[in-house]
């Protein structure tokens, strides 16, 4: 099953001004479109071509670093573009995330200071997430394309630390481009949806 780039489920201003056109076009046009050809042709030289993106993952973890980058970054991309979504984030949790969140993770205002802090604190590339886990939400960060699925977790919201996902709004405050995503992009819904696959 070919890697394919979705296209992105808003227009390139809708995010504005938290995340620029700019910065869609060279983040999806550009970044996610390299790791989807890259990935399909080191999938195809490994004998993986036909399979999907989880399971190329999980093959290539630990085994094939380059077509694990490209793999994983594509997934995790994959969900990122919809994890955002324009007049998102805030405190208005939909019932059944909330109470969750409230249980697992000590609320709404801890789960932010928290998850800021696992973006921030990610050295170098990466990813902060909120990810089940055995029954259980669970706050983590990863390096470079790795995700929580390769660690037998599911994710169910993920924010891009590396770079090129704020440098030319924010340039190096990490911070401010991770409290503007919690406060004013993140789309719930999508996490929700993820909840309920992950068996929340």
């Amino acid at each position: 099953m070919a890697f394919t780039l979705p296209p992105l489920p808003y227009d390139y201003e809708a995010l504005q001004p938290f995340m620029s056109k700019e910065t869609l076009e060279f983040h999806h046009d550009k970044h996610h479109n390299a790791y989807v050809e890259t990935g399909n042709k080191l999938a195809a030289e490994a004998g993986l071509g036909d399979k999907s993106v989880e399971d190329v993952m999980k093959e290539a973890y630990g085994k094939n670093q380059p077509l694990f980058n490209n793999a994983g970054q594509h997934y995790n991309h994959i969900h990122f573009w919809q994890w955002m979504k324009k007049g998102g984030g805030g405190k208005s949790l939909p019932g059944k995330l909330q109470t969750a969140f409230d249980s697992d993770l000590g609320g709404y205002d801890k789960f932010k200071t928290d998850f800021v802090q696992a973006g921030v604190t990610q050295f170098g590339s990466g990813w902060a997430w909120v990810a089940l886990k055995d029954g259980k939400l669970q706050i983590m960060k990863t390096p470079n394309g790795e995700n929580p699925v390769v660690h037998g977790a599911s994710p169910i919201l993920g924010v891009d630390v590396w770079e090129h996902s704020y440098y030319i709004d924010y340039r190096n405050a990490r911070p401010k481009y991770l409290e503007a995503f919690v406060d004013s992009l993140i789309n719930w819904d999508h996490v929700l949806e993820m909840y309920d696959k992950a068996g929340g």
